[in-house]
């Protein structure tokens, strides 16, 4: 729970700086990948004892992290309208 509140945190002391949740979200990203790169090119007899981290944690965390670099400033937009309509009422 604290990391939640960690990488809100993170994210709205960003605002000041866009660029730095880009290049944490890239970074989380490229880390993300390298498990992935190693599951398909390693040898068959060997990819049994590190799948299923590659398939419940890498692959989910790198594909929302693609997904909030393409499509972020929407999410952003939606969550921030519907902020300014609760406050107002």
């Amino acid at each position: 729970m604290a990391t939640i509140a960690h990488a809100a945190n993170l994210m709205n002391k960003s605002k000041a700086r866009p660029g730095v949740a880009r290049t944490i979200f890239r970074w989380i990203h490229i880390v993300c990948g390298i498990p992935i790169l190693g599951y398909i090119y390693d040898s068959p007899s060997d990819t049994h004892n590190y799948a299923p981290s590659v398939r419940y944690f890498f692959l989910p965390v790198l594909l929302l992290s693609g997904l909030w670099m393409w499509k972020g400033h929407i999410v952003r937009r939606l969550f921030s309208k519907r902020s300014e309509g609760n406050a107002a009422a």
